[in-house]
């Protein structure tokens, strides 16, 4: 009985002993090494492991445009877990667009706590060609990082990119959309139009022709109307106004070689201002021989010759040479004589 009690005790022991034998490689095997990273650090710098902090997601506030319509295009970024991201990515410069016109970006930065930062870019867009018919907004490659306290914008460096989507946008527009298959007339013959209204053709031609002369010479004869209103000015004012010239001869110093120049050349201005509007002759830019046709031509013969006579001597005294210039006695004198000749006009 006791041998049989002592050999199970030995027995009880030498599993024990066995046990902690094989234990001991398998501790040994298991235990960290003090020169290595636990392995929560090394995942942790893994990218793949980072890109599950960085979330993006895109969208339109409308799928499908008019022609000249505004509409967005919306990226939201959510980081976590102290990871940020390279905003340059996101810039204006950097959205491909197919067929569409970028009128501005706004971007937004929200902190919310507890190391989560949502970004949010909205780029404002819009078309003016309806071809194709469908406008694609291309892809993004944006870059993310782990902050670091103290960390320098131009020491980051990278730790992997993940894709934001694009989109699609469909222009709509009121022509069809295969133009090769449209049908833009009705193909049906049209009707026979009635005798009658075919009979009435002519006689309504007819009509408005008839209508049409009456209103010509209206306007012929209106035109000539107003033509000579512009042309004659009333007797009164024409008068007042020649006076006045005639007084500003007269208070010129005509001694000299440059006061008479002037005085003739006042004077052949105010007696064809007279022809033209006391005897309905445009006599700017008319040599005197013109003036003469033209008021004969109007009836005024009897006063073409003195009108004639008189300018010839005001061009000469204006454009003459010195010695020929009329003496200041004839100088006044001519005023004298345009008083009469503007006289004989105006009776």
């Amino acid at each position: 009985m006791t041998d049989h009690r002592a050999r199970r005790t030995a027995r009880f022991f030498a599993i024990v002993f066995a046990g902690f034998a094989l234990s001991a490689p398998l501790a040994a095997q298991q235990a960290p090494d003090a020169g290595s990273q636990p392995e929560t650090q090394q995942d942790e710098m893994d990218p793949r492991f980072l890109r599950s902090y960085v979330f993006v997601r895109s969208s339109v506030d409308r799928s499908a445009i008019w022609i000249g319509d505004r509409f967005s295009f919306i990226v939201t970024v959510e980081c976590t877990n102290g990871t940020d991201i390279l905003t340059d990515d996101l810039s204006r410069d950097r959205l491909e667009t197919q067929d569409l016109d970028i009128l501005g970006v706004e971007e937004t930065r929200e902190d919310l706590g507890e190391g989560l930062i949502v970004y949010r870019f909205v780029y404002h867009l819009t078309t003016y060609s309806f071809l194709p018919a469908t406008k694609q907004i291309g892809e993004m490659l944006l870059r993310y990082y782990v902050r670091r306290p103290g960390q320098r914008p131009e020491d980051i460096v990278p730790a992997g990119e993940i894709t934001v989507p694009g989109a699609t946008v469909v222009v709509r527009s009121l022509l069809p959309d295969n133009l090769d298959s449209a049908q833009y007339r009705y193909e049906r013959e049209p009707a026979p139009r009635a005798t009658a209204l075919t009979l009435m053709q002519p006689v309504g031609i007819g009509l408005v022709i008839l209508s049409i002369v009456p209103v010509v010479f209206w306007a012929v004869a209106l035109q000539r109307k107003l033509r000579h209103r512009q042309r004659r000015q009333s007797a009164r004012r024409l008068r007042l106004h020649e006076r006045a010239a005639l007084d500003e001869v007269r208070a010129l110093d005509v001694e000299g070689e440059a006061g008479r120049r002037s005085a003739y050349d006042r004077l052949s201005a105010l007696v064809r201002s007279h022809v033209t509007g006391a005897w309905g002759v445009n006599a700017d830019g008319l040599t005197p021989d013109e003036i003469a046709l033209a008021l004969s031509a109007q009836g005024h013969s009897e006063v073409s010759a003195g009108a004639v006579q008189f300018l010839d001597i005001c061009d000469k005294a204006r454009y003459g040479r010195s010695e020929e210039l009329p003496s200041s006695d004839a100088c006044r004198a001519a005023v004298d004589q345009a008083e009469q000749l503007i006289g004989l006009g105006q009776s």
